[in-house]
């Protein structure tokens, strides 16, 4: 992790859940972190905690707005000169079903959550980072969170948006790694697949099923970011132990 040391790292969905374990583990490691999140003051209380070298910076911003997405990068690279890391952390589960042919349909306003944030607000932000990246001549990292969900369909249907916006994910990051390579871009691409992580999201599974602690991923991540510079894990699966498919 010596490379990174001192370098900008933006981290979507800081405020809780894996964004906040892993916002304070690389800090830790001597990164400057800026944190996103519509909780910003959360982000703020983590900056308190660190005890290594870097340090926690946070912005408000709706990852499902665009706008809220270019202001920010903006001043990012106003204020820090631009980010050599994003992690597209930031994820919204909702519980339901697809059609209301049953009891549990989803709200439109859910499904639009859910796609605008887990999809559009991902690539929004992988835009923005590759784009200072390249006007830096800074060949850097795009970490996606994913999911194991986006790697099959669980038979509970009340994840099929949810499974549906991962998958994309995975094809995304799929797609993005080809076009890197197409264009002889020496910029990483990442797909981190955890299963169930102890999160705000998953209360209904928190008793009774195998869980990961949000630190766990923030570990895995360090392990891609520290693979030398000629070396990329395109995609990371990490589950607690005897985890059993939804």
């Amino acid at each position: 992790m010596e490379r990174w040391s001192g370098k900008i790292v933006i981290v979507t969905g800081a405020s809780s859940g894996i964004g906040a374990a892993l916002s304070l583990c690389l800090a830790n490691h001597g990164l400057k972190v800026v944190g996103l999140a519509r909780r910003a003051h959360l982000i703020d209380y983590l900056a308190l905690k660190v005890t290594g070298k870097g340090s926690i910076n946070s912005r408000r911003c709706d990852i499902s707005e665009p706008k809220d997405i270019e202001a920010a990068f903006q001043w990012v690279e106003k204020k820090f000169g631009g980010p050599d890391i994003l992690v597209n952390n930031a994820g919204f589960l909702k519980f339901g079903n697809i059609t209301d042919l049953g009891n549990n349909a989803l709200s439109e306003d859910a499904i639009i959550s859910t796609l605008d944030i887990n999809i559009k607000g991902m690539i929004m932000c992988t835009r923005h980072a590759i784009s200072s990246m390249r006007k830096r001549n800074f060949n850097g990292h795009i970490i996606n969170i994913n999911s194991i969900t986006g790697h099959y369909v669980p038979y509970r249907s009340s994840f099929n948006v949810y499974s549906s916006t991962k998958h994309a994910v995975t094809a995304f990051t799929i797609a993005l790694n080809n076009e890197l390579a197409e264009l002889k871009s020496q910029i990483k691409v990442t797909s981190i697949s955890p299963g169930l992580v102890y999160t705000e999201m998953v209360n209904d599974f928190k008793v009774g099923y195998p869980i990961l602690e949000p630190e766990a991923v923030a570990d895995a991540i360090i392990y891609v970011l520290s693979t030398p510079p000629n070396v990329n894990i395109s995609e990371l699966v990490i589950e607690p132990i005897s985890e059993r498919r939804l």
